[in-house]
């Protein structure tokens, strides 16, 4: 274990105080919680980096996964001939890709995926999965059946996974909703998973490995930061009890496709739509800013060009150093983090990608950290979205959930850093997910 590797060990308790300073109250921990948070954690890093055996099961899923990618392809380039064509690609025509298009490329996977857990979800897989890592959850932390079944879903599913505790969504307390909100920004869906690896794995060829991994270890992180944000004073409904998912099952495989689908072109759509409307915001607010800094540097001797970027780059230049991040790297790294919180996700990990492609980043633990402390929906846009889902399903909540919905965003974007602190950890060059021996 290295230097790099001593700082992210720290990095996991760094943001725990950071978070206990931020608590609505401090003198009610729940450290039962908080420990087998931080152990589920390393328990399952150690199982990915250091024990032969995990980390080459997370290789299988990293070319299952990739090959089930390649599969969606297939679709989308029916549809869009080469234009669905990734970088380098040839088709059985002869025709050459003219490069990466999301439209065309990333977003194609994202109605595939959804077909395909909408087919696991009808023959039962899904949900047995989910209640497997619920007990896990409710046992070990002894929280409510509710949240344990919330957080459990996230590692699979996205905003949906509300609906798996609709009944009990109007009873619950300040303190379950906070989690609820944060498991929900603090993981990523899967199909909207694959569109990352997409985008990555030419750079990255272990990308979906390391995501898989991402999402196992963002679960316990979301309930960890959560409960010390805003720890429970009431007493939960479904306190220790075991909750089954609550869905509706599609009457027909057929059905499930459809409806799976169908819900992928949703998603799609939305993600267009964020991506459009706050990506052109960000370019007014970058112009802004851009005339500031020409009007303010010339009378410091001030140097570099203003923008949302650069200033979050700054803002969260301390916080990636304590993720473990070589400094040569740190400001790169640091960037990438701080837009996810304003432009998504997405445009982080195409970001990353292209500062990859061009080899910005001298260290590969870099790029494996930022990939952990990117893998979640904690940013403002995913704020609006998921309250909005909340307030959807339980109109009688819409009146309390603005200042919660701030605490999950700040616990959601800690569990993020603490899940790369808890990677950093464990790194070492030579780990056979990064095509070791």
């Amino acid at each position: 274990m290295n230097v790099y590797n001593l700082v992210s060990f720290a990095g996991i308790f760094v943001l725990i105080g950071l978070a206990w300073a931020l608590s609505a109250q401090r003198r009610n921990m729940n450290w039962r919680l908080i420990g087998w948070g931080v152990a589920l954690q390393l328990a399952i890093a150690l199982l990915i980096f250091v024990v032969p055996a995990g980390a080459r099961v997370f290789l299988v899923v990293n070319d299952v996964v990739v090959k089930v990618i390649d599969s969606a392809g297939a679709g989308a380039r029916f549809v869009f001939g080469r234009l669905a064509l990734g970088p380098g690609q040839v088709s059985e025509n002869g025709e050459e890709s003219i490069g990466f298009i999301l439209a065309f490329q990333g977003f194609p996977t994202i109605i595939f995926f959804s077909a395909l857990i909408a087919i696991l979800y009808h023959f039962r897989v899904m949900p047995l999965l989910i209640k497997g890592f619920a007990w896990v959850f409710t046992r070990l932390m002894r929280i409510s059946g509710a949240e344990s079944l919330v957080a459990a879903s996230n590692i699979f599913v996205g905003v949906e996974s509300m609906l798996t505790v609709k009944p009990y969504l109007p009873q619950m307390t300040r303190s379950e909703t906070c989690t609820i909100l944060t498991a929900g920004m603090a993981t990523v869906a899967s199909n909207v998973l694959a569109l990352y690896v997409f985008s990555l794995r030419g750079q990255f060829p272990t990308i979906a490995g390391h995501l898989v991994s991402a999402s196992l270890l963002s679960a316990p992180a979301a309930l960890v930061m959560s409960k010390i944000l805003l720890p429970e004073s009431e007493r939960p409904e479904t306190l220790g009890t075991h909750v089954e998912p609550y869905y509706e099952k599609d009457t027909s495989l057929f059905e499930a496709i459809i409806n799976g689908a169908n819900a992928g072109v949703r998603m799609i759509v939305g993600i267009a739509a964020l991506l459009i409307a706050v990506l052109g915001l960000v370019a007014l607010v970058n112009l802004g800013l851009g005339a500031l800094g020409n009007w303010i540097n010339p009378i410091f001797g001030w140097q570099g060009q203003w923008s949302l970027k650069a200033l979050c780059g700054y803002v969260f230049y301390p916080i990636t150093l304590v993720l473990g991040v070589p400094p040569t790297d740190a400001l790169q790294v640091s960037r990438i983090i701080g837009e996810r919180l304003i432009v998504t996700e997405v445009t982080a990990y195409n970001d990353l990608g292209e500062v990859l492609k061009a080899g910005l980043l001298v260290h590969p633990r870099s790029a494996v950290i930022t990939t952990y402390a990117l893998c979640g929906f904690a940013h403002i846009a995913s704020m609006a979205i998921f309250v909005g889902s909340l307030c959807a399903l339980a109109p009688q909540r819409s009146k309390t959930i603005g200042p919660i919905a701030i605490r999950a965003l700040i616990a959601a974007t800690l569990a993020c850093l603490m899940t790369a602190c808890v990677a950093g950890t464990f790194f070492t060059e030579g780990s056979i997910l990064l095509g070791g021996s």
